[in-house]
């Protein structure tokens, strides 16, 4: 047998794997020369390994024949252990095999990551399908044997009820490392009683003996060893908890006595054993303790608690080289990533991943971190796990703690493959220093200010939990800058003192006591008053159950600043919050709060939010549907309050926000009646797709819809009449198609825990009430020829395609300028429109003299509407352009282009459709009626009036 070449070693790990080398050559046993390369790097790395090769004469043979330049393969791995377990007659004969089959893999393992064949992940990978499969092998045979003796337990179906091993920690995570515990909690789904023949046996008696020999199996020391040692300290109740618990039990646990830190644990349970797929009903169902349906900051506190306990442990036992639990270690990297999915999980489905390396680039996906951040804790946290697999490779044992002599340096920083000591601690001194700046960043106490601010806060406190008289509260609410100090103190005792806030649980108190004195300050920074406090604290008692609301303000000085800023500017924005507190997420970051994105970006951003939604799941398409509406009207309402939007910015962006919605819908309706019926089929044979589109009248056609506006829809389709679907289950075009409609109206309109997306009016529709709910493209041609009113065609000039398929559109567009440029008598249309509009004036016109309305009233909006609807109408016959736009301001530029009206005319009745509707969506924002004193608009009102009457007494 060749000796290998450690000559080549360091002086000091030279001598130390010739030590090895001897005691192997003193054993007898024989290794194959094709190891012999690795060998010394290997074994200079790692005590375990060279003391493994003295003890196994058959290893040498077994790794070499095992090829470890390869990754452990799964099948191969199983059918080896289900051989070599199904040999076991006994337990003690069972932990014997487990032990050396847990042996000869961590010497591969190991052998694989210092000889540099392997790296981190396929360290990991490797070890943690290890552990799976000697777990759920090793449960199969216990749970045969226990069957066998006890009988098997059966659920109210009738099926066999089976243990169910959760693995929590780094193997939930499947980021098991070399000399890990494994943390794990038993559980089954039914409860039951075995009949036996003396004695009945309970499901719970069964299971926790047969979890108590799983862990016999493998935890207990035996003269080889042990597989893994088990820790149980994560199940419910801890140490003082039932050793395997029952579903039901285990939800009502987390329902009610969850703590915190059981949150951060469950993230990372994954089923391993047992019943996978009951594992995994299980994890549904502990989901919602887990990730809170709400953006939940709370776990940013919760976070610094826990972190704070492990620092003063850190140096109450002097652990500060500790590369896991020490400043800038493993831990860390582990608290930034798990705060985030605390935080998003609720609403980021992609963020619930248990393993760490996957989620750092969900969360730079998501926008979440900086790609150089994530980019950063990536190469630091690989650097760090490298680090702690080579201290446990040494002697499997499980430490993080730096060496404390020269030879495990050496080793150590062999094992790492730098050549001189100084260089590896300073790129592990740039790694953990890289963690500590991100960890303090993310995990920061925004709190911990100067001694003065803190001493203001206490003042401020005092105030809050009423230790001062009126007289000093007032005053010291003055000093601040907040206005009306003694209506405002007033209204806070009153909150204060109210039967919310004295039923809060401690943890939510806590934090409202922590929120108020900065909600004061910013008050006071902004110089509000009373109005906005009433706001406020409406908004607080809104939230008061769900803190983690509170908590997202307290971290968030400045989501705080704009919460206080936009309560005081618009009672609108305040009640949305209010009714929506989620929205909150959208206060975090001004730069997107004031920019609202383009139309591209708008279905861009929609779509990568449905697409974390699975594909049947309505209800929370529904919601993503709601809440991405909700964030965007917040954005341009507080764009528009602050004046960073003009007007017609504004309406644009509505306009595009429905546009966005209604694209979505469409294929939301189309795409599951499409799988139960297949296409819809045309005229020439071809299947749809969709060949139907929604037409947008109104204020959604004009591109100028408000914040409250509702849709005026209008569904057409172009399919064959009479023709069928091309599914297993075909029914008629028209039946399809009215499905389709109504399935659209019940997204758009039903009420969810979020809301309503839109009221949706489709009177507008052929026949109205009494018509389809989706007409044919030829019915609706021959309808709008033939039958349609007059007023009928005033509302066809403001219609166009919002949503569907481009070959339809253009159809409705080429239907849309026929009708509109058809010849049409003068006199009937002049006297429909007049008709129609003093119709509108005696019902919809304010009556008070000195009030204005400014849509219905004379002079309003509806009559420069009425006036361009009219020129339209009257001249599209000869100037077809005139089919062009569908808004008003355009169609003024037009008709002035024409000479069919004067630019001065169409000058001013611009000016005036501008400012009524300005007017009308500040008032919409304070939440008020569209009518204002006679005297505001009065010179724009009698300027429209005579434009009104000369355009229609000129073609009188």
């Amino acid at each position: 047998m060749k000796e290998p070449q450690y000559h080549a070693l360091p002086d000091e790990l030279s001598v130390l794997v010739s030590q090895h080398w001897q005691h192997f050559v003193e054993s007898g046993h024989r290794i194959p020369d094709a190891l012999l390369d690795d060998l010394p790097r290997v074994w200079a790395g790692s005590d375990y390994v060279a003391q493994q090769f003295q003890r196994d004469p058959g290893l040498g043979q077994w790794l070499e024949d095992s090829d470890p330049s390869g990754a452990l393969a799964e099948d191969s791995l199983r059918q080896t252990v289900q051989e070599q377990l199904a040999a076991c007659h006994s337990e003690d004969e069972l932990k014997r095999a487990l032990r050396r089959l847990r042996h000869r893999h961590m010497v591969r393992i190991i052998w694989r990551d210092l000889a540099g064949i392997g790296d981190y992940h396929s360290t990991v990978a490797d070890l943690s399908l290890l552990a799976d499969t000697l777990i759920q092998e090793a449960l199969t045979v216990l749970h045969g044997w226990a069957c066998e003796k006890s009988g098997t337990p059966v659920g109210p179906d009738g099926k066999p009820v089976k243990l169910v091993v959760l693995a929590m920690g780094k193997l939930g995570a499947r980021e098991l490392n070399l000399s890990s515990d494994i943390d794990l909690i038993f559980a089954y789904e039914h409860e039951g009683e075995i009949e036996g023949e003396r004695r009945s046996l309970s499901h719970h008696q069964f299971f926790v003996r047969l979890g108590q020999q799983l862990i016999k199996a493998l935890d207990q020391p035996t003269a080889d060893g042990f597989v893994f040692r088990v820790d149980m300290r994560l199940r419910p109740w801890g140490k003082s908890g039932v050793l395997a618990i029952g579903f039901d039990a285990m939800e009502g646990y987390y329902e009610t006595q969850g703590r915190e830190w059981e949150r951060y644990a469950l993230i990372k349970m994954r089923p391993v054993g047992g019943d996978l797929q009951a594992g995994k009903r299980l994890i549904k169902r502990l989901n919602p303790f887990v990730y809170r349906r709400y953006i939940d900051y709370g776990a940013f506190h919760s976070l610094r608690e826990m972190k704070s306990l492990i620092e003063r442990e850190v140096n109450r036992k002097g652990m500060q080289a500790d590369v896991k639990l020490g400043a800038g270690g493993i831990r860390e990297v582990e608290f930034i990533v798990q705060a985030f999915q605390l935080i998003r999980g609720g609403q980021l489905p992609a963020l619930r991943e248990p393993n760490l390396i996957k989620v750092l680039p969900q969360l730079v996906e998501l926008e979440l971190l900086p790609e150089d951040v994530a980019d950063e804790l990536t190469e630091a946290y690989l650097f760090l796990r490298d680090v702690e697999h080579r201290l446990q490779g040494v002697a499997d044992k499980q430490t993080q703690r730096l060496p404390d002599d020269e030879l495990g340096w050496q080793r150590l920083t062999f094992a790492m493959g730098f050549s001189a000591r100084a260089a590896f601690e300073r790129k592990l001194r740039r790694c953990r220093e890289s963690v500590r700046h991100h960890f303090s960043q993310v995990i920061a106490d925004p709190e911990q200010e100067t001694d003065a601010a803190q001493g203001a806060d206490q003042e401020l406190l005092d105030l809050w939990l009423g230790e001062l008289d009126e007289a000093q509260a007032a005053a010291q609410l003055a000093a601040i800058g907040v206005q009306e100090g003694d209506k405002v103190y007033a209204h806070l005792n009153n909150f204060r003192e109210g039967r919310s806030v004295q039923n809060m649980q401690a943890i939510g108190r806590e934090r409202l006591d922590r929120l108020m004195p900065l909600l004061l300050e910013a008050l006071g920074y902004q110089g509000h008053g009373e109005t906005t406090v009433v706001r406020l604290l409406a908004f607080v008692e809104a939230v008061l159950r769900r803190s983690a609301y509170i908590a997202l303000l307290v971290e968030n000085p400045s989501a705080l600043t704009q919460l206080v800023k936009l309560s005081g500017a618009s009672p609108w924005i305040a009640e949305r919050l209010t009714l929506h507190p989620v929205l909150l997420d959208e206060l975090l970051d001004v730069r997107t709060l004031y920019s609202p994105p383009e139309r591209a970006e708008l279905d861009d951003e929609l779509r990568q939010q449905l697409l974390r939604v699975a594909e049947d799941d309505l209800e929370q398409q529904m919601e993503v549907l709601r809440n991405f509406k909700q964030a965007h009207l917040l954005r341009v309402a507080a764009s528009e309050v602050t004046e960073v939007l003009p007007l017609m910015k504004v309406s644009d962006y509505l306009t595009w926000l429905a546009e966005s919605i209604l694209n979505q819908v469409v294929m939301l309706a189309w795409e599951p009646l499409v799988e139960r019926h297949g296409r819809p089929s045309r005229t020439d044979g071809q299947p749809c797709s969709p060949d139907f589109v929604v037409a947008g009248y109104g204020k959604l056609g004009g591109i100028e819809l408000g914040h409250n506006s509702d849709l005026d829809l209008v569904f057409l389709h172009d399919a064959a009449s009479g023709g069928v679907t091309d599914g297993d289950k075909p029914v008629s075009n028209e039946q399809f198609y009215a499905r389709l409609g109504q399935r659209i109206i019940h997204i758009l309109s039903t009420r969810t825990m979020s809301g309503q997306l839109y009221e949706v009016d489709t009177r507008l529709r052929p026949s109205g009430s009494a018509g389809l709910l989706v007409s044919s493209m030829d019915s609706f041609e021959k309808y709008q020829l033939n039958q349609a009113w007059t007023w009928e065609h005033q509302a066809l000039v403001r219609a166009r395609v919002v949503a569907g398929c481009n070959r339809a559109r253009a159809r409705f567009d080429a239907i849309r300028h026929q009708v509109l440029c058809a010849e049409r008598p003068l006199d009937k249309l002049r006297e429909d429109v007049l008709a129609m509009r003093d119709k509108m004036v005696d019902h919809l016109g304010e009556k008070g003299e000195d009030r204005f309305h400014l849509k219905q009233d004379p002079g309003g909006i509806v009559d420069i509407e009425f006036m361009v609807q009219y020129g339209v109408l009257r001249w599209a016959s000869s100037h077809g352009e005139l089919t062009r736009f569908t808004d008003n301001v355009r169609l003024l530029e037009t008709l002035a282009a024409l000479d069919i009206m004067s630019a001065q005319d169409a000058g001013l009745l611009r000016e005036a459709y501008l400012a009524y509707r300005s007017a009308a969506h500040r008032a919409s924002l304070r939440k008020e009626k569209s009518i204002v004193d006679d005297t505001q608009f009065r010179d724009l009102r009698e300027g429209v009036r005579a434009i009104w009457k000369h355009w229609f007494d000129l073609q009188g």
